[in-house]
């Protein structure tokens, strides 16, 4: 611990509330800890990742496996870093460390903000806080992360919040901006802006990692960090970052394999098509492209990427991406179909340990890094690589119509929820009946947006102080049903609209 002490940056394991710890105790070992235990974290075990359990057939992953397997990425790229040749290393102590149980914890806590049914889920969430409950920060899974961890969980030391270390507490910040930071700025190209910021600015970022809130705390965080640009990740942050890539690309086309999903002839079809006829696709204009075709979504994605990220994209290095993934992943897993038996088991169990290790061993540390990358990020080729496989994952999976048609249903359970507890809140007469936790997050969140106007009056805009209690019964709202599973989504919805046929088991996850 003494060494690990030293390559820390100063004023990382301090936290808000002192405490008093245990002789030779970690306090990043105490952080991890914490977020282990929080209810918060159990709960992933019941939100979607990708695709939902129900109907697989297989075990698939959930928001809880893949944080264990980004948790595990991410402390082995940390450790490789640290015991890497002495320029490395100086570097990395220079930039304020990058303690593997920091990153360890950052990754077990990055999805604990993701609502019910996937990202799907996530977007329309923010649609209707947006929209029905005129929130101005809306919803984004990051930024309700870093509220859980600041401001909903509690712990011994404080009611409000784990109290972390302000290392763990800053290593959690994939997008270290607020929504608001960036609609004033003057509009930039994609390629210009951080990864995240998305194309509508005037509305503000589509990505961020703290509501108005908690932004104090998250440039508080951060402020122990002098040597971080801004809007860049710390060092923890980027290693959980790359390690959350690639456990997305890779694992998740486990589960896609498993559950018969991904078929051979349809993906072959795609890569194979592109590689034979790529000089030609290059010759079509936009309009001519068509998804419907095969090799026709893989240009289109190429150009997206390349008007993206000008910075790193390569037509080589691409075109042997595609290569290499047509030849083991196509050619060599999907060419024989998931039986279930143990010779299927071994097969893509050794793929996924062959891509994984060659990623994480596919690290660069830059000083200067992009302004879409981070100090830590994957090498030129390893992010070709990484590219294709999230292609695959998104054309052959994320595209299906079965899949698209069962998640626009799960949308409108979230709107339906939004919807029915808002009006809830709103009735006097049904006052006395609205459940206690609702009421509890009403008080807590309508307190901090006063103690927000009370530092910053001009946060809540032309509204003032009459927006106090809107915006309290509006944030607590979308806390509440953010901290619902799939199922308890389901069944509360149920109960909502009247058609639930179990309301006493049903009203127990009230």
């Amino acid at each position: 611990m003494t060494e690990r002490l030293k390559l820390h940056t100063e004023g990382g394991r301090d936290r808000d509330v002192a405490e008093a710890g245990q002789p030779g105790e970690d306090e990043f070992r105490v952080d991890i800890e914490r977020i282990r235990f929080s209810p918060f974290f159990s709960r992933l075990a019941a939100v979607t990742q990708v695709i939902p359990q129900a109907g697989s057939g297989t075990v698939i992953h959930n928001r809880l496996t893949h944080s264990l397997k980004v948790s595990a990425v991410a402390r082995s790229i940390a450790i490789t870093l640290n015991n890497s040749d002495e320029r490395t290393r100086t570097m990395l102590s220079e930039l304020g460390g990058c303690d593997p149980v920091v990153v360890q914890a950052a990754a077990a806590a990055h999805d604990m903000g993701h609502p019910p049914f996937g990202h799907l889920g996530e977007k329309e969430l923010d649609r209707v806080s947006r929209s029905v409950l005129r929130l101005p920060d809306g919803f984004e899974g990051n930024a309700q992360t870093f509220r859980i961890l600041t401001a909903l969980d509690s712990c011994d030391a404080t009611a409000r919040g784990l109290n972390l270390t302000r290392a763990v507490k800053a290593a959690v910040l994939k997008y270290p901006w607020a929504r608001s930071d960036w609609t004033q700025h003057q509009r930039l190209s994609s390629a210009e802006m951080p990864r995240g910021v998305g194309d509508e600015v005037s509305q503000g970022a589509m990505k961020f990692s703290a509501y108005a809130t908690e932004t104090a705390e998250m440039h508080d965080a951060l402020s122990v960090f002098p040597r971080m640009g801004r809007y860049q990740q710390t060092l923890e942050c980027a290693v959980m970052d790359v390690a959350d890539d690639i456990a997305y690309a890779v694992h998740d086309l486990d589960d896609f394999y498993r559950s018969n999903i991904l078929q051979y002839t349809s993906v072959s079809a795609e890569l194979g098509r592109w590689l034979g006829d790529c000089r030609e696709l290059e010759q079509l204009h936009d309009t001519e492209l068509d998804r419907r075709r095969p090799g026709h979504a893989l240009e289109s994605m190429w150009r997206h990427i390349q008007e993206k990220d000008p910075w790193i994209a390569d037509e080589d290095a691409f075109r042997q991406s595609v290569q290499r993934v047509n030849r083991d992943l196509v050619e060599g897993l999907l060419a024989v179909p998931y039986d279930g038996g143990l010779e299927a088991d071994r097969a893509v169990t050794a793929f996924t340990r062959r891509w994984i290790d060659r990623l994480k061993a596919s690290i660069v540390v830059d000083a200067q890094p992009h302004v879409r990358s981070g100090h830590v990020r994957l090498s030129d080729t390893a992010w070709h690589d990484v590219v294709v496989l999230k292609f695959v994952h998104s054309r052959f999976v994320l595209e299906r119509s079965d899949l698209a048609v069962y998640q626009r249903g799960q949308t409108r359970i979230i709107a339906s929820l939004v919807e029915g507890f808002h009006d809830w809140l709103r009735d006097p007469d049904e006052a006395t009946t609205i459940p206690r936790r609702l009421l509890d997050s009403v008080e807590a969140a309508t307190e901090e947006y006063q103690e927000l106007y009370d530092r910053d009056p001009a946060s809540l805009g032309e509204e003032g102080a009459s927006a106090i209690v809107r915006l309290g019964r509006a944030r607590a709202v979308v806390d509440y049903i953010a901290s619902f599973t799939d199922a308890q989504a389901m069944s509360v919805n149920a109960l909502i609209t009247g058609s639930s046929e179990e309301p006493w088991e049903a009203g127990r996850g009230l």
